[in-house]
């Protein structure tokens, strides 16, 4: 079977310690947690949880269904397959000499990211997009120079209605 990044969508309550039980879960499971992100959802005292973990079909099913099992656990949706899917970076770059900067600001145009800090040594971008889009600038950004690197995890939304 193949082992490939699957995307869940689940609505908790939104207290203390649901994140952690919800952690504990993979943990005793033996799962790990590619990324994760919580949030306030557009329903008064739940949150949305976006987890993303790797493995085959099989642990896609044990995974949804360990998680079924929990109270605090309201509503689960796979979306890996039909899904809007976005994560945030913020990036530190070194800035060498005017040349470099020019062709960084001019790679930010191009990916459709933000300059949110600029001086004379290094700079910082804002950059939202699909993993493939942000791999690809973090990899032209690399021979520059990155001196920090914040990624947020992916947030990813179904499609349609």
């Amino acid at each position: 079977m193949v082992n490939e990044n699957h995307i869940i969508s689940t609505l908790v309550e939104n207290k203390p310690g649901v994140l952690q039980k919800i952690a504990g879960l993979f943990t005793r499971r033996g799962f790990n947690i590619e990324s994760i992100t919580v949030g306030e959802s557009e329903v008064e005292n739940l949150a949305r949880m976006i987890i993303v973990v790797n493995g085959d079909k099989k642990t896609l099913e044990q995974v949804i269904k360990q998680l079924s099992k929990l109270v605090d656990v309201i509503k689960i949706k796979n979306l890996t397959s039909n899904a809007v899917q976005r994560e945030l970076c913020l990036i530190k770059v070194n800035i060498a000499d005017a040349k470099s900067r020019s062709e960084i600001i001019q790679y930010c145009d191009i990916f459709r990211a933000k300059i949110v800090d600029i001086c004379e040594e290094s700079l910082i971008i804002e950059f939202t997009g699909d993993i493939e889009k942000l791999d690809a600038f973090l990899k032209l950004l690399k021979g520059y120079g990155i001196k920090k690197l914040s990624r947020t995890g992916l947030t990813a939304m179904s499609r349609g209605i």
